[in-house]
Protein backbone atom coordinates (compact mmCIF):
# COMPACT_ATOMS: atom_id res chain seq x y z
CA UNK A 1 0.00 0.00 0.00
CA UNK A 2 2.78 2.39 0.87
CA UNK A 3 4.40 1.56 -2.44
CA UNK A 4 1.27 2.53 -4.33
CA UNK A 5 0.96 5.83 -2.51
CA UNK A 6 4.56 6.68 -3.18
CA UNK A 7 4.11 5.93 -6.89
CA UNK A 8 1.05 8.17 -7.10
CA UNK A 9 2.85 11.00 -5.35
CA UNK A 10 5.75 10.82 -7.76
CA UNK A 11 3.32 10.92 -10.73
CA UNK A 12 1.52 14.01 -9.40
CA UNK A 13 4.77 15.87 -8.90
CA UNK A 14 5.92 15.04 -12.44
CA UNK A 15 2.71 16.34 -13.93
CA UNK A 16 2.95 19.58 -11.93
CA UNK A 17 6.50 20.25 -13.13
CA UNK A 18 5.47 19.65 -16.77
CA UNK A 19 2.67 22.19 -16.45
CA UNK A 20 4.99 24.80 -14.98
CA UNK A 21 7.45 24.31 -17.86
CA UNK A 22 4.92 25.40 -20.53
CA UNK A 23 4.97 29.17 -21.46
CA UNK A 24 1.83 31.15 -22.31
CA UNK A 25 1.88 32.59 -25.87
CA UNK A 26 2.07 36.41 -25.88
CA UNK A 27 -1.06 38.31 -26.83
CA UNK A 28 -1.00 40.00 -30.30
CA UNK A 29 -1.61 43.73 -30.70
CA UNK A 30 -3.30 45.20 -33.79
CA UNK A 31 -1.19 47.59 -35.86
CA UNK A 32 -2.03 51.26 -35.20
CA UNK A 33 -4.23 52.98 -37.85
CA UNK A 34 -2.38 55.16 -40.44
CA UNK A 35 -3.46 58.64 -39.49
CA UNK A 36 -1.44 60.26 -42.32
CA UNK A 37 -3.64 58.93 -45.18
CA UNK A 38 -5.48 61.63 -47.25
CA UNK A 39 -9.15 62.02 -46.34
CA UNK A 40 -11.67 60.76 -48.88
CA UNK A 41 -13.57 63.59 -50.67
CA UNK A 42 -17.23 62.75 -50.47
CA UNK A 43 -18.41 66.13 -51.93
CA UNK A 44 -20.37 65.80 -55.19
CA UNK A 45 -18.70 67.62 -58.13
CA UNK A 46 -20.19 71.01 -59.03
CA UNK A 47 -22.33 71.10 -62.18
CA UNK A 48 -22.63 74.02 -64.68
CA UNK A 49 -26.11 74.73 -65.97
CA UNK A 50 -26.52 74.77 -69.76
CA UNK A 51 -27.13 78.25 -71.17
CA UNK A 52 -30.78 79.07 -71.65
CA UNK A 53 -32.03 78.88 -75.22
CA UNK A 54 -32.91 82.18 -76.86
CA UNK A 55 -36.62 82.53 -77.55
CA UNK A 56 -39.15 85.16 -78.48
CA UNK A 57 -39.83 87.26 -81.58
CA UNK A 58 -37.97 89.81 -83.69
CA UNK A 59 -40.15 92.11 -85.78
CA UNK A 60 -38.80 94.27 -88.62
CA UNK A 61 -40.68 96.67 -90.88
CA UNK A 62 -39.76 98.87 -93.83
CA UNK A 63 -37.72 98.98 -97.02
CA UNK A 64 -38.76 96.62 -99.81
CA UNK A 65 -35.28 96.98 -101.33
CA UNK A 66 -33.84 95.29 -98.24
CA UNK A 67 -36.08 92.25 -98.59
CA UNK A 68 -33.38 89.92 -99.93
CA UNK A 69 -30.67 90.77 -97.40
CA UNK A 70 -32.92 91.04 -94.35
CA UNK A 71 -34.70 87.83 -95.30
CA UNK A 72 -31.40 85.98 -95.60
CA UNK A 73 -30.21 87.32 -92.26
CA UNK A 74 -33.49 86.43 -90.57
CA UNK A 75 -33.33 82.90 -91.94
CA UNK A 76 -29.74 82.42 -90.77
CA UNK A 77 -30.60 83.78 -87.31
CA UNK A 78 -33.61 81.47 -86.89
CA UNK A 79 -31.55 78.49 -88.02
CA UNK A 80 -29.11 79.19 -85.19
CA UNK A 81 -31.96 80.01 -82.76
CA UNK A 82 -34.91 77.73 -83.61
CA UNK A 83 -37.04 79.06 -80.73
CA UNK A 84 -36.99 82.60 -82.15
CA UNK A 85 -39.53 83.83 -84.71
CA UNK A 86 -38.33 86.51 -87.12
CA UNK A 87 -40.81 88.62 -89.11
CA UNK A 88 -40.36 91.16 -91.91
CA UNK A 89 -43.10 93.52 -93.09
CA UNK A 90 -42.19 95.05 -96.51
CA UNK A 91 -44.00 98.38 -96.22
CA UNK A 92 -41.37 100.83 -97.54
CA UNK A 93 -38.70 102.88 -95.83
CA UNK A 94 -40.94 105.73 -94.66
CA UNK A 95 -43.48 103.38 -93.11
CA UNK A 96 -40.76 101.34 -91.41
CA UNK A 97 -39.26 104.47 -89.88
CA UNK A 98 -42.68 105.51 -88.63
CA UNK A 99 -43.31 102.03 -87.22
CA UNK A 100 -40.22 102.30 -85.02
CA UNK A 101 -41.17 105.80 -83.90
CA UNK A 102 -44.62 104.54 -82.84
CA UNK A 103 -43.28 101.35 -81.21
CA UNK A 104 -44.97 98.99 -83.67
CA UNK A 105 -41.83 96.98 -84.47
CA UNK A 106 -38.43 96.22 -82.97
CA UNK A 107 -36.23 97.38 -85.85
CA UNK A 108 -37.08 99.58 -88.82
CA UNK A 109 -35.52 99.15 -92.25
CA UNK A 110 -34.64 102.08 -94.50
CA UNK A 111 -32.85 102.20 -97.85
CA UNK A 112 -31.94 105.83 -97.25
CA UNK A 113 -30.18 107.74 -94.50
CA UNK A 114 -32.37 109.24 -91.80
CA UNK A 115 -33.29 112.88 -92.20
CA UNK A 116 -32.17 115.44 -89.64
CA UNK A 117 -35.67 115.82 -88.23
CA UNK A 118 -36.00 112.05 -87.83
CA UNK A 119 -32.76 111.92 -85.87
CA UNK A 120 -33.87 114.91 -83.80
CA UNK A 121 -37.01 112.99 -82.85
CA UNK A 122 -34.88 110.31 -81.18
CA UNK A 123 -34.43 107.80 -83.98
CA UNK A 124 -31.03 106.15 -84.42
CA UNK A 125 -29.61 104.87 -87.71
CA UNK A 126 -27.12 102.02 -87.93
CA UNK A 127 -25.79 101.26 -91.40
CA UNK A 128 -26.08 97.55 -92.07
CA UNK A 129 -24.67 97.56 -95.62
CA UNK A 130 -24.31 99.54 -98.81
CA UNK A 131 -26.14 98.68 -101.98
CA UNK A 132 -23.95 99.26 -105.04
CA UNK A 133 -25.76 99.10 -108.37
CA UNK A 134 -23.51 98.57 -111.39
CA UNK A 135 -24.40 99.85 -114.85
CA UNK A 136 -23.50 97.04 -117.25
CA UNK A 137 -22.95 96.69 -120.99
CA UNK A 138 -21.81 93.98 -123.39
CA UNK A 139 -18.02 93.38 -123.25
CA UNK A 140 -17.80 94.30 -126.96
CA UNK A 141 -19.08 97.82 -126.24
CA UNK A 142 -16.17 100.32 -126.37
CA UNK A 143 -17.88 102.72 -123.96
CA UNK A 144 -16.30 102.49 -120.50
CA UNK A 145 -17.50 105.57 -118.61
CA UNK A 146 -20.75 107.52 -118.36
CA UNK A 147 -21.89 110.47 -116.29
CA UNK A 148 -25.07 110.33 -114.22
CA UNK A 149 -26.63 112.82 -116.63
CA UNK A 150 -25.79 110.59 -119.61
CA UNK A 151 -27.24 107.55 -117.87
CA UNK A 152 -30.42 109.49 -117.10
CA UNK A 153 -30.70 110.65 -120.72
CA UNK A 154 -30.16 107.10 -122.01
CA UNK A 155 -32.84 105.60 -119.79
CA UNK A 156 -35.39 108.34 -120.50
CA UNK A 157 -34.87 108.04 -124.26
CA UNK A 158 -33.08 111.35 -124.87
CA UNK A 159 -29.96 109.48 -126.00
CA UNK A 160 -30.80 106.52 -128.23
CA UNK A 161 -27.56 105.74 -130.07
CA UNK A 162 -24.22 104.65 -128.62
CA UNK A 163 -22.39 107.05 -130.95
CA UNK A 164 -23.80 109.93 -128.88
CA UNK A 165 -21.66 108.86 -125.91
CA UNK A 166 -18.51 107.77 -127.75
CA UNK A 167 -19.56 104.31 -128.83
CA UNK A 168 -20.40 102.60 -132.10
CA UNK A 169 -23.23 103.69 -134.36
CA UNK A 170 -25.76 101.32 -132.84
CA UNK A 171 -29.13 101.57 -131.16
CA UNK A 172 -29.13 101.49 -127.37
CA UNK A 173 -31.30 98.67 -126.01
CA UNK A 174 -32.57 99.46 -122.51
CA UNK A 175 -32.77 96.51 -120.13
CA UNK A 176 -34.17 96.85 -116.62
CA UNK A 177 -35.94 95.09 -113.79
CA UNK A 178 -39.64 94.58 -113.30
CA UNK A 179 -41.84 97.04 -111.41
CA UNK A 180 -41.51 96.50 -107.66
CA UNK A 181 -37.87 95.39 -107.84
CA UNK A 182 -35.69 96.88 -105.13
CA UNK A 183 -32.78 97.17 -107.55
CA UNK A 184 -34.95 99.04 -110.03
CA UNK A 185 -36.29 101.45 -107.42
CA UNK A 186 -32.79 102.09 -106.11
CA UNK A 187 -31.36 102.72 -109.56
CA UNK A 188 -34.20 105.00 -110.65
CA UNK A 189 -34.15 107.02 -107.42
CA UNK A 190 -30.40 107.62 -107.48
CA UNK A 191 -30.21 108.44 -111.20
CA UNK A 192 -33.37 110.56 -111.00
CA UNK A 193 -35.47 108.69 -113.52
CA UNK A 194 -38.31 107.30 -111.40
CA UNK A 195 -41.23 106.20 -113.60
CA UNK A 196 -39.57 107.78 -116.67
CA UNK A 197 -37.51 104.90 -118.09
CA UNK A 198 -38.16 103.68 -121.64
CA UNK A 199 -37.33 100.01 -121.11
CA UNK A 200 -37.16 97.61 -124.03
CA UNK A 201 -37.27 94.67 -121.62
CA UNK A 202 -38.24 94.44 -117.95
CA UNK A 203 -36.84 91.24 -116.45
CA UNK A 204 -37.65 89.47 -113.20
CA UNK A 205 -34.15 88.74 -111.89
CA UNK A 206 -30.63 90.09 -111.80
CA UNK A 207 -29.43 86.92 -113.50
CA UNK A 208 -31.79 87.50 -116.43
CA UNK A 209 -30.54 91.08 -116.84
CA UNK A 210 -26.91 89.96 -116.89
CA UNK A 211 -27.61 87.16 -119.38
CA UNK A 212 -29.56 89.46 -121.71
CA UNK A 213 -26.90 92.17 -121.71
CA UNK A 214 -24.19 89.56 -122.27
CA UNK A 215 -25.99 88.37 -125.41
CA UNK A 216 -26.75 91.77 -126.97
CA UNK A 217 -23.90 94.11 -128.04
CA UNK A 218 -26.23 97.12 -127.96
CA UNK A 219 -27.76 96.47 -124.54
CA UNK A 220 -27.34 98.36 -121.28
CA UNK A 221 -28.65 97.26 -117.90
CA UNK A 222 -28.06 97.47 -114.16
CA UNK A 223 -27.44 94.87 -111.49
CA UNK A 224 -26.34 94.55 -107.89
CA UNK A 225 -22.57 94.86 -107.78
CA UNK A 226 -22.04 91.54 -106.01
CA UNK A 227 -23.84 89.71 -108.83
CA UNK A 228 -21.85 91.10 -111.76
CA UNK A 229 -19.97 88.44 -113.75
CA UNK A 230 -17.21 88.63 -116.34
CA UNK A 231 -19.78 87.99 -119.07
CA UNK A 232 -20.63 91.71 -118.89
CA UNK A 233 -18.68 94.93 -118.39
CA UNK A 234 -19.39 97.24 -115.46
CA UNK A 235 -19.06 100.90 -116.51
CA UNK A 236 -17.34 103.60 -114.57
CA UNK A 237 -19.74 106.31 -113.41
CA UNK A 238 -18.31 109.83 -113.26
CA UNK A 239 -14.86 108.25 -113.65
CA UNK A 240 -15.23 105.91 -110.65
CA UNK A 241 -15.09 102.13 -111.00
CA UNK A 242 -17.77 100.30 -108.99
CA UNK A 243 -16.17 98.17 -106.29
CA UNK A 244 -16.61 97.28 -102.64
CA UNK A 245 -14.15 99.99 -101.65
CA UNK A 246 -15.70 102.75 -103.78
CA UNK A 247 -19.16 101.85 -102.55
CA UNK A 248 -17.96 101.93 -98.95
CA UNK A 249 -16.20 105.28 -99.24
CA UNK A 250 -19.11 106.80 -101.14
CA UNK A 251 -17.13 107.76 -104.24
CA UNK A 252 -19.22 105.50 -106.48
CA UNK A 253 -22.38 107.46 -107.16
CA UNK A 254 -24.98 104.75 -107.66
CA UNK A 255 -25.04 103.41 -104.14
CA UNK A 256 -27.11 103.88 -101.03
CA UNK A 257 -27.07 102.76 -97.40
CA UNK A 258 -29.25 100.03 -95.98
CA UNK A 259 -30.13 101.28 -92.52
CA UNK A 260 -31.40 99.66 -89.31
CA UNK A 261 -33.58 102.11 -87.38
CA UNK A 262 -34.06 101.98 -83.61
CA UNK A 263 -35.35 104.47 -81.05
CA UNK A 264 -33.30 106.17 -78.39
CA UNK A 265 -34.27 105.12 -74.87
CA UNK A 266 -36.11 101.99 -75.98
CA UNK A 267 -34.54 98.71 -74.84
CA UNK A 268 -34.82 95.89 -77.33
CA UNK A 269 -36.00 92.48 -76.18
CA UNK A 270 -33.32 89.85 -75.62
CA UNK A 271 -34.11 88.21 -78.94
CA UNK A 272 -34.22 91.49 -80.88
CA UNK A 273 -30.94 92.66 -79.33
CA UNK A 274 -29.29 89.34 -80.19
CA UNK A 275 -30.48 89.69 -83.80
CA UNK A 276 -29.22 93.29 -83.98
CA UNK A 277 -25.83 92.24 -82.58
CA UNK A 278 -25.57 89.36 -85.07
CA UNK A 279 -26.41 91.33 -88.22
CA UNK A 280 -24.03 94.15 -87.35
CA UNK A 281 -21.10 91.81 -86.63
CA UNK A 282 -18.54 90.41 -89.05
CA UNK A 283 -20.16 87.00 -88.52
CA UNK A 284 -23.00 88.10 -90.82
CA UNK A 285 -20.77 89.42 -93.62
CA UNK A 286 -20.92 86.28 -95.75
CA UNK A 287 -24.73 86.30 -95.66
CA UNK A 288 -24.86 90.02 -96.50
CA UNK A 289 -22.45 89.65 -99.41
CA UNK A 290 -24.34 86.66 -100.79
CA UNK A 291 -27.47 88.83 -100.79
CA UNK A 292 -25.76 91.22 -103.20
CA UNK A 293 -24.81 94.14 -100.95
CA UNK A 294 -21.61 95.39 -99.32
CA UNK A 295 -21.25 94.84 -95.53
CA UNK A 296 -20.51 97.90 -93.41
CA UNK A 297 -18.28 95.94 -90.97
Amino acid sequence: MKRILCALLVLVMALSMAACGQQEAPATTAAPADTTAAPVDTTAPATTAAPAKLSGTVSTDGSTSMEKVIGALGEAFMEANPDVTFTYNPTGSGTGIQAVAEGRCDIGLSSRALKAEEKDSGLIETILAYDGIAVIVNPENPVSDLTLAQIADIYTGKITNWSEVGGADAEIVLIGREAGSGTRSGFEEIVGVVDACQYRQELSSTGDVITTVAQNPGAIGYASLASVKDTVKALQVEGVTPSEDTVKDGSYAIQRPFVLVTKEGVTLSEAAQAFFDYVTSSEANAVITAAGVVPNT
